[in-house]
């Protein structure tokens, strides 16, 4: 029995700000070993003229899947292991970022230190720290989700606005 597969295109913006895309149509795309796209190019100026210019050579409509995949695709042309650490765990563990978000019920609310995953106590160097990594994660321009990018940035300001209202606050005295 044959397995159904969709074409796909993994599109993803480069250092220079250009849209390098990989697409995958004989073929989905596999994590071990990592199977090379059936055609790739880069340096499409805008995201729609990468995706154009994939489904002109794919000569057929492409699904749009995580730009992970163009990534991967990036670094073994460079000689590198085509995923990170970090994204080799987020497989694993079913996901990525913006996945498991989506499984999470719309419009549930959730505390802004669970969205920067910190601690209520944290300092103003850790929500840094955290706001830091967590951006690079789901920032739009990365592969990210832009509605938790956009979360994510408001829990930083309130939480700094926070510590910022707690240090100008009077410290206690201990009773004598």
């Amino acid at each position: 029995m044959t397995e159904l597969f969709a074409p796909v295109v993994s599109i993803a913006k480069t250092q220079r700000g250009r849209f390098f895309w990989a697409a995958w149509w004989t073929e989905p795309p596999a994590l071990h070993p990592f199977r090379k796209p059936d055609a790739s190019n880069g340096g499409a100026s805008t995201y729609e003229e990468a995706k154009q210019d994939a489904e002109r050579v794919a000569a057929r409509a492409l699904v749009e899947v995580d730009a992970r995949w163009a990534r991967a695709c990036v670094r073994v042309m460079r000689g590198m292991p085509p995923f990170t650490p970090s994204e080799l765990r987020a497989a694993r563990e079913g996901a990525s970022e913006h996945v498991r978000a989506r499984r999470a019920p719309v419009g549930a609310p959730q505390s802004l230190w669970s969205v920067l995953g910190v601690d209520p106590k944290a300092t103003v160097a850790e929500i840094k720290r955290a706001y830091r990594a967590r951006a690079l994660e789901t920032h739009p321009d990365q592969g990210g989700d832009p509605d938790a990018f956009r979360a994510l940035h408001a829990a930083y300001e309130r939480a700094i606005a926070r510590r910022d209202k707690q240090a100008k606050r009077p410290k206690k005295r201990a009773p004598e």
